[in-house]
């Protein structure tokens, strides 16, 4: 279990920014005078327990809410502008973003395509497209016609590029406030779908849903169970008193839109649609590089495919490696509306189809032994091995990486009395974070991994603990106290 969390204090730690303090940071200056009093939100970052890259592929996921968090305050304001500030917690630095509200209503942010290219086309600005695309997602698909302008801060702790979806964090925070602030009223899992839609088509990265449903849904201490298909909650699954979930960061930097990851479920998808092609089930070609699958035996996702089936019907048919042209040929393209086959690529077809179907199982089965008593060495040990083939597999597909090998390698040579029991690469993989399975009280172990890891690799690494609330349990406050 974490340590009590005060939500209340950093509640007043955040509106103390508000105030704008005499600082030299121009970004915040008068950042919120006029304004009318709008509302907060606040939304955690993730640990990916056992579930990672399986989501777009339909499988089960356990993701933990972390104690990291993002506070995003919005206002309206009668001058015209969208004028969004970015801050760290101990407000020593900032950025700032700012463009006419009429942009996003026939301006360049108005199509998801030309905001999209926009903010990828600086650098400096492509943080703000997970706040500022908040705002074009709501107009677009819940009809919100602002009529005035708006003052949007964010300040988060939740690290960026360490595999524990601090865009995720960002993005429904500030979905959050944005509809609290104009009276829109959505579920949590719309919430969630909506901040995908941010990431997919505003950011321009191909993440499932699993980072934005822990953000909005997840409970504290709770292991959101989430069957990516497309986002159905199983459940919460408590954290046992008896053990714990740490995350330690790597110190090399995971991004979601990095090619890596793009290759991998770009591949997973093409084993799908030729697992399809071998069982007769009809395709239709929609446009260039994309099909549809009537799809009566697998409903449409790789993960309902069974692990004996695949090793009956399918393993000895997959290449390992497909360039993109030989399939798009043969194939006309898959059913995945967020990426693009490029044709002079080659992709792990084998690997990533096999880690989809076998991480659904693993998940499963994890599942089931966490919420099994009595919890003793044995079934701790199946845990512990789960993670692992869960490791292993990250890396046949090519997401692996030396340091996160490292740090697992750390964990599980460690000695069983310190209480340490498994590991694993989460997230998108290719770097970022490796989740450590504990017995309850080992906090001091982990960090002994971590300053081992410190020694050898010049790093020294964050240590994530401790969990907190979804923004759907948090909710949204004013400004005042």
């Amino acid at each position: 279990m974490s340590d009590p969390l005060s939500l209340t204090d950093e509640l007043a730690d955040f509106r103390r920014l508000l105030a704008v303090p005499e600082r030299e940071l121009p970004a915040l200056r008068g950042l919120f005078d006029g304004a009318e009093l709008g509302r907060i939100a606040r939304a955690p970052g993730r640990l990916d327990v056992m579930g990672g890259i399986a989501d777009y592929s339909g499988s089960l996921v356990l993701e933990l809410p972390i104690r990291e968090a993002a506070w995003v305050a919005v206002a309206t304001h009668a001058e015209p502008l969208v004028r969004i500030a970015t801050v760290d917690k101990g407000a020593r630095q900032a950025r700032s973003f700012e463009a006419p509200i009429a942009a996003f209503s026939e301006g360049v942010l108005a199509e998801y395509e030309s905001a999209c290219a926009y903010f990828r086309a600086d650098p400096a600005r492509r943080w703000a497209a997970y706040i500022a695309g908040t705002l074009l997602v709501l107009m677009r698909e819940r009809g919100l016609r602002p009529t005035r302008g708006l003052r949007i801060l964010l300040a988060s702790d939740v690290p960026e590029g360490k595999g524990v979806s601090s865009s995720a964090a960002i993005e429904v925070a500030a979905m959050q406030a944005v509809a609290a602030t104009f009276g829109l009223q959505l579920d949590e899992v719309e919430l969630a779908e909506l901040c995908q839609r941010v990431e997919n088509r505003v950011v321009g990265a191909p993440c499932g849903l699993m980072d934005q449903m822990t953000a909005s849904c997840g409970r504290e201490d709770k292991l959101l169970e989430l069957l990516c298909q497309p986002s159905r909650i199983q459940g919460q699954l408590t954290v046992p008193e008896d053990i714990e979930f740490f995350g330690i960061d790597s110190g090399v930097r995971h991004q979601v839109t990095g090619a890596d990851y793009g290759q991998v479920r770009v591949a997973a998808f093409m084993g799908y649609r030729m697992l399809a092609d071998v069982c007769g089930l009809p395709a239709t070609v929609l446009e260039a590089g994309r099909v549809r699958i009537d799809d009566t035996r697998y409903g449409g996702y790789l993960a309902n495919v069974t692990p004996s089936e695949y090793a009956r019907r399918f393993r000895n048919i997959l290449p390992a490696a497909l360039d993109g042209r030989a399939f798009l040929d043969r194939y006309g393209g898959s059913t995945d509306d967020v990426t693009r086959i490029e044709s002079d690529r080659s992709y792990p077809v084998a690997s990533a189809t096999e880690h989809a179907i076998f991480e659904h199982f693993r998940v499963r089965t994890f599942a089931e032994l966490l919420s099994a008593t009595p919890r003793n060495l044995r079934r701790l040990e199946q845990l512990a091995e789960l993670m692992y083939q869960s490791h292993a597999s990250y890396s046949a597909c090519g997401l692996g990486c030396h340091h996160t090998d490292l740090l697992v390698e750390l964990v599980q040579r460690a000695p069983r009395e310190t209480g340490l029991l498994g590991a694993k690469i989460t997230g998108g993989g290719s770097g970022g974070t490796v989740a450590v399975l504990a017995r309850a009280g080992a906090r001091a172990a982990v960090q002994r991994v971590a300053d081992e890891y410190g020694t050898e690799t010049g790093h020294s690494p964050y240590v994530f603990a401790g969990s907190s609330p979804g923004a759907a349990e948090y909710g949204s406050h004013s400004f005042d106290s």
